[in-house]
């Protein structure tokens, strides 16, 4: 891992609810859809299974997925699987509304799942594409 070239790490002027708003109506438009809408709050999610959180506790763990594209994928090569959950992070600190996208490099991908040429360009087009919509959202 290149922490510099796979961590993805930006600020909006958005408030995080906003941002997070923004961000799922852009990955609607581009025909990714959110798997976890109901659960992407993990201060309400922490709360509903028992956990204590600070009123001001406003992560939103915000999962993605192209099911147009994962169905092939995953149906051609199911070792795939384990790269393709794609969360982005959206917090506030110090003020900010701070956004974390973690991806991969096309080295690490192909050490991760090896004898697959086709995957890593693949999903580095994936990667691309989410960064893109995070820059657009904030």
């Amino acid at each position: 891992m290149k922490r510099n070239e796979d961590l993805y790490a930006v600020e909006s002027e958005k408030s995080v609810p906003q941002f997070v708003s923004d961000f799922k109506k852009i990955v609607e438009d581009n025909a990714f859809v959110v798997n976890n809408a109901d659960t992407m709050d993990m201060k309400t999610t922490f709360r509903a299974h028992g956990g204590q959180v600070a009123d001001d506790f406003d992560l939103h763990m915000i999962q993605i997925c192209k099911p147009t594209k994962a169905d092939k994928s995953l149906t051609f090569n199911p070792e795939r699987a384990v790269l393709m959950p794609k969360f982005v992070m959206v917090f506030s600190k110090a003020g900010k509304t701070q956004v974390r996208y973690m991806s991969y490099g096309a080295d690490d991908i192909a050490d991760i799942v090896p004898e697959d040429a086709e995957f890593p360009a693949s999903l580095a087009q994936t990667f691309s594409k989410i960064r893109s919509m995070i820059d657009e959202a904030k």
